[in-house]
């Protein structure tokens, strides 16, 4: 019997919900050419995320949302934010502050479920496609390379605080030795397994920290 996987869709906001209805369709193809040689199947079910999510519960991550990932195999995300958030809690008292960010959502859901890295490969998949790179066409020529970037941890992540009476604030970086060494556990696995085996480069946004 074909084993069935459960994904959690999320369309969230701007060109997410454009983008992921075509995914669920490449996917939806695949799956009914697999089923039939006996592959698996896959169950879809969408759920509410970033501002959509805060226009309808009033947060960007709402329970019912945060349990349907946690009890599924995988997550499609769209894409979270837009111009029209955040607003203003009341409209007529700006003392009161900005509601909640669409962007927290991928925070928490980081958080919720230990995402800690973000795998992203860079290739061409046909060479005719390097003329249609901003990049200098002989630069780009037979580039390979995988990001892979810690996302639990970090800035996003830091203590901070507002002013205080003394005229002081803090927004901190904090990185854990066992965060640290499991991102770069996984770039060591994913370079080894490479033909051939790549090289490791350790990179930071120093210039907008």
């Amino acid at each position: 019997m074909a084993k069935t996987f459960k994904v959690v869709v999320l369309p969230g906001d701007g060109v997410g919900p454009e983008v992921t209805a075509e995914a669920v369709k490449v996917l939806k193809a695949i799956t009914e050419v697999r089923a039939r040689a006996g592959g698996a199947c896959i169950e879809f079910s969408e759920q509410k995320f970033g501002g959509c999510a805060i226009d309808a519960t009033g947060t960007p991550f709402p329970d019912a949302t945060r349990a349907a990932c946690e009890s599924a195999d995988a997550i499609l995300l769209g894409a979270v934010g837009g111009p029209q958030w955040p607003r203003a809690v009341d409209a007529n008292d700006a003392s009161k502050g900005m509601g909640p960010r669409p962007e927290q959502g991928l925070l928490d859901l980081r958080k919720t479920l230990d995402l800690f890295a973000n795998i992203r490969p860079m290739s061409f998949p046909a060479g005719t496609l390097t003329s249609c790179s901003p990049l200098k066409e002989e630069l780009v020529r037979d580039a390979e390379f995988v990001v892979v970037r810690e996302l639990v941890g970090g800035i996003y992540f830091g203590k901070r605080g507002e002013e205080d009476a003394n005229g002081c604030a803090y927004d901190t970086m904090e990185y854990s030795v066992p965060e640290v060494e499991r991102i770069a556990r996984l770039a060591g696995a994913l370079a080894s397994q490479a033909q051939p085996k790549q090289t490791i480069h350790s990179i930071d946004k120093a210039n907008v920290l």
